[in-house]
């Protein structure tokens, strides 16, 4: 949409210049002696306080004009609105709900995986989650010949364990036909390992950079992004950092909700189990995190059966 794409060009201070005149040099460099490269942190800053240091400078006027003209340019660019038949419209046009081929557990993923949601899978460890992101990588390569992203936090990611439900699935007895299956779902999944919230971040923006790039050359193939375990590297930085590690956390909840969104994608999601109070467990991540998610399944194993 015209929204979002004018929201990411105007990240940076300096990508204005060309389009606002007093936006300029001089206004960038009053800015970042303060701090300011990007319009968040410009919306951020105490707006009162920029605009008495402006008076402090050579040529205040001019300063105050850049201050006035930036916010105009952000508040023309809020989303617009949209009434309930536009909304309905886009949900059946662009959000599907993925089937899997894979599914070795009747219908319990059958109407979670929508496409412009985040889904989330909570479980104690073994409880299956990465075996359920593999076969949800699988069934979307395959069935709907679309690209999947899987962000492997915890080498994780098996190409085995995918040849195994391909070979599974198959009616083929022929090796040769397998392994061709195999290869026609495994070229379209792109593993790429993230070790730390902020490797995940960056991974993040640029998938969103190719997705913008693709959406305008009308190129838009990824259907399924999946993050396992997103849990383990937000973990790291709940700790004691305060406020900033549960901004990091729902900064990216909020990123990749915008991805789902945006570019009709679904988005997987994977967080474990801790304790609770009476000896019972909770998901992790905490209150902020909770309503984040469009749809939470928690997943068990039954230890007798192996169900």
């Amino acid at each position: 949409s015209h929204w979002s794409e004018r929201k990411r060009e105007m990240g940076q201070l300096k990508e204005l210049e060309g389009e606002y005149p007093l936006i300029d040099s001089n206004f960038q460099d009053f800015c970042a002696s303060r701090g300011i490269f990007t319009v968040e942190d410009f919306l951020i800053h105490d707006l009162n306080a920029l605009r008495l240091l402006a008076e402090m400078q050579p040529s205040p006027e001019r300063l105050k004009q850049g201050i006035d003209q930036l916010l105009a340019v952000i508040d023309c660019l809020h989303r617009p609105w949209l009434n309930g038949v536009a909304l309905l419209a886009d949900t059946r046009q662009n959000k599907q709900t993925l089937s899997l081929t894979y599914e070795e557990n009747g219908s319990f993923l059958q109407e979670a995986l929508r496409e412009g949601f985040l889904t989330e899978l909570v479980g104690p460890s073994s409880s299956g989650k990465t075996q359920v992101c593999l076969q949800a990588a699988a069934s979307v390569a395959k069935g709907y010949v679309g690209g999947v992203v899987f962000f492997d936090t915890g080498n994780s990611f098996s190409a085995k364990r995918i040849a195994h439900l391909v070979d599974r699935a198959s009616s083929s007895t022929s090796a040769q036909n397998n392994c061709e299956a195999f290869h026609n779902v495994m070229k379209n999944i792109w593993c790429s390992p993230v070790f730390d919230i902020f490797s995940l971040l960056d991974a993040l923006q640029q998938l969103e950079l190719r997705l913008k790039n693709q959406m305008q050359t009308g190129q838009l193939s990824l259907r399924l992004l999946i993050v396992d375990s997103f849990s383990s590297v937000i973990i790291p930085v709940l700790g004691g950092n305060g406020p900033y590690g549960h901004a990091l956390m729902t900064s990216t909840g909020n990123l990749l909700k915008n991805i789902a969104h945006e570019y009709n994608v679904c988005v997987l999601v994977t967080n474990h189990m801790v304790g609770a109070e009476g000896g019972s467990s909770k998901p992790a991540l905490g209150e902020s995190w909770k309503s984040i998610p469009h749809v939470r399944l928690l997943l068990s194993r039954d230890r007798e059966s192996n169900t």
